[in-house]
């Protein structure tokens, strides 16, 4: 196996930006990436500033992964992807849609802070009216509580949901919520995505039996392989997803797409739709519904046009030096690859 790359490696072309989103997507405005480039292509290093170092290093692990050492080999040549829109008013849902074009599925985020029920469900009918024949599943990101989820999905299930996505936090609280639905007979599957990706043991929710199929996005689970390896085991339905990357994020959740056995599910891999810039002037974004798998390669221009400002820089590279220092020291049998 190559080794893994020393810090000067990664330092060498590491270059920090700072993206306008169109709309406000998980409370940010702006979407900070490092990025650099190694033997096998680009790599992305971009967990979310509130991540500590531990769980940071499984995003530079799958960062590593692609630009050193490629992925393993796809089973098909474009991936269907479904629409995001997020917590907006009904009345922006229109706007959001437009820029997805053609798709027969929609990612709805429900549980915003600060909104209620009355706003998650014109959100979810305002997409059903837009959309009568589409599929349509919510995200909660585990804002609920049990009761709170267990109202919401009743209500929100008049539209028809493909599923719910992390309605609460717990494995436990999934469990409860899905016994709940079933006696009352709301017919909503439940799909785990923190429960997954959040948790040391990632296995902890099938073995639980508490989702019907699970969220898998491959920065937060530290690479392609590693979270082939995670869906193999859990035996349950996999739904691939992205954590708000640019193209060369998503290029990473494609080649996990494309790896898969199967794939019954449109995944979450058009956000790049959600930024007013890319990294990349052939951006990994849905046409007509879907995403052909091809490499992402960021534009020296750009990169340069959306250099994030001197001090967060630093602290990107300083989190970097940190991360990099952790995952050295970890044994090969930690390591995706």
């Amino acid at each position: 196996m190559p080794p893994f790359p020393t810090l000067d490696e990664l330092l060498a072309t590491a270059t920090v930006v700072s993206l306008p989103m169109r709309v406000k997507f998980r409370g940010i405005t702006e979407r900070e990436t490092l990025l650099f480039r190694g033997p096998a292509g680009w790599g992305e290093f971009c967990p979310f500033p509130e991540y500590g170092d531990a769980e940071a290093s499984r995003w530079l692990a799958a960062a590593v992964e692609a630009a050193w050492h490629g992925f393993p080999p796809q089973l098909r040549d474009t991936i269907p992807v479904n629409a995001t829109v997020p917590a907006v008013p009904a009345a922006r849902v229109p706007e959001v849609l437009e820029r997805f074009g053609r798709v027969d599925a929609v990612k709805v985020k429900v549980a915003e802070r600060g909104q209620e029920l009355a706003d998650d469900v014109a959100r979810v009918t305002a997409v059903r009216d837009a959309l009568p024949d589409a599929a349509i599943r919510v995200d909660a990101n585990a804002g609920w509580d049990v009761p709170q989820a267990v109202e919401a999905l009743g209500r929100l299930s008049a539209v028809g949901l493909e599923y719910a996505e992390q309605p609460v936090p717990q494995i436990d609280g999934l469990a409860e919520v899905r016994r709940r639905l079933a006696r009352q007979g709301t017919p909503v599957l439940i799909a785990a995505d923190e429960s997954v990706r959040k948790e040391d043991d990632p296995l902890k929710v099938a073995r639980a039996g508490a989702a019907d199929l699970i969220v898998v996005k491959v920065a937060p689970l530290g690479g392609v392989r590693r979270a082939l390896d995670i869906v193999a085991q859990a035996g349950l339905p996999a739904v691939v997803s992205s954590a708000l990357d640019t193209s060369v994020g998503i290029r990473a959740g494609l080649a996990l797409a494309a790896a898969l056995p199967e794939l019954p599910y449109a995944c979450g891999l058009g956000t790049v739709r959600l930024f007013a810039s890319d990294i990349t002037h052939d951006p990994l974004v849905p046409d007509d519904g879907a995403i052909r798998v091809r490499e992402a390669v960021a534009d020296e221009g750009l990169l340069e046009r959306y250099a994030a400002p001197a001090e967060r820089r630093d602290w990107w590279l300083d989190r970097l030096r940190r991360v990099h220092a952790l995952l050295q020291a970890s044994t090969a049998e930690q390591l995706p690859f």
